[in-house]
């Protein structure tokens, strides 16, 4: 571990306090200032070899009794809601680190890099339970796919000495997290009613000045989530319209919102007509779970999601789903980690398996904005 990640801590106040003495007697005795020494027993000064060791002989104790290493840390952004002290994932996106609580159910399992002790500012201080190699190797995804938890797991499986963590937002705020450095990728499905084109007519308006690589990840199945069995008996957009059928809707980010539009719009179906429009969650399977509990009649999302909570699925358009990579990060390790998993044939087809999906091509450069 880098011996520069460790911090000097003082307990020259106790030991001074101990000792019954004030500090602008010590100061005098030791021939510093007295803000000199208030630096000292804050931690802000490290002294030298000589004013240590006249501490120590004025206090009449051992220089360890005085300053001894604390554990190595760093500050980073949290990204997450968390309560301190709480267990992180680490990973650096440029000169900056990145915290994710390991929060749930998974968190019980999964690993940490260290212990988010405290807030600094806009930052949290993390003491390390281990060296920053991985978390260097770590790749950090933006996107709300259902599929990109078992991404991660085949990185790791298959790229031991690299990891991939999501930041779990929906296609707009992905690229918006690209955009403040808090990924080193975006996964994003963004059709474009105009052009007909998915995502690239997106991710130029968001970075007109910046180099970024389109990879194609999956094509994938983009419909209405009903019931199991379609008690409503909902057969297309227009049964949206009927007062006993509510809707689920997703947030004005979500590339499935974007669909949900753009399919009005070509039925000539007014949002405000449709009971539920306003109702919004944050991820694909949220809004499955609502219809599967019975608080929603209909969703918009992906077959994977129906799948997954046991729904019945009317499929609508076939959508391209691409990965979003700054050129500066194209060689990333974790990035390539992710590239090269993606066209193994065991997780194409575990993808397959997962309903809607069709990977074909994945990993295949698309476009790029240069």
């Amino acid at each position: 571990m880098d011996s520069s990640s460790y911090i000097l801590r003082s307990q020259v106040r106790a030991c001074r306090e101990r000792a019954g003495m004030r500090p602008v007697e010590l100061a005098r005795q030791v021939g510093i200032t007295r803000q000199a020494l208030h630096s000292i027993e804050t931690g802000a000064y490290v002294p030298n070899t000589l004013i240590a060791l006249h501490l120590a002989r004025v206090l009449n104790c051992r220089v360890e009794d005085l300053f001894s290493l604390g554990e190595p840390q760093v500050q980073a952004t949290l990204l997450g809601q968390a309560h301190l002290p709480s267990r992180v994932r680490l990973a650096q996106v440029r000169e900056r680190w990145l915290a994710f609580p390991t929060g749930g159910q998974g968190g019980l399992t999964e690993a940490a890099d260290g212990l988010a002790t405290e807030e600094a500012g806009p930052e949290v201080r993390v003491e390390l339970f281990s060296d920053l190699e991985l978390a260097r190797r770590t790749a950090v995804l933006a996107g709300c796919d259902p599929s990109f938890a078992l991404l991660a797991t085949h990185v790791s499986r298959h790229h031991p000495d690299t990891r991939m963590l999501l930041n779990p937002v929906s296609s707009r705020a992905a690229l918006r997290a690209l955009e403040r450095g808090e990924a080193h990728a975006a996964g994003i499905h963004l059709y474009d009613t105009a052009s007909g084109v998915s995502n690239l007519p997106f991710v130029r308006q968001a970075f007109p000045e910046r180099d970024l690589h389109l990879f194609t990840l999956w094509s994938w199945e983009q419909g209405l989530q009903v019931a199991a069995g379609n008690p409503k008996g909902i057969q297309g957009i227009a049964d949206l319209l009927r007062p006993e059928v509510t809707l689920q809707n997703r947030e004005a980010d979500a590339g499935s919102r974007v669909l949900l539009d753009a399919w009005l719009v070509e039925a000539k179906i007014d949002q405000k007509a449709i009971p539920g429009y306003q109702n919004e969650v944050n991820t694909p399977l949220g809004a499955a779970q609502r219809v599967a509990s019975g608080q929603a009649d209909v969703a918009p999302g992906p077959r994977s999601a129906a799948v997954a909570l046991g729904l019945d699925f009317i499929p609508l358009q076939v959508e391209r789903f691409d990965l979003v990579v700054p050129a500066e990060f194209v060689n990333h390790a974790g990035v390539q980690s992710i590239l090269n998993v993606v066209r193994q044939v065991a997780f194409r087809s575990e993808l397959r398996a997962l309903g809607g999906y069709d990977p074909a091509q994945a990993g295949e450069l698309w476009k790029t904005t240069a």
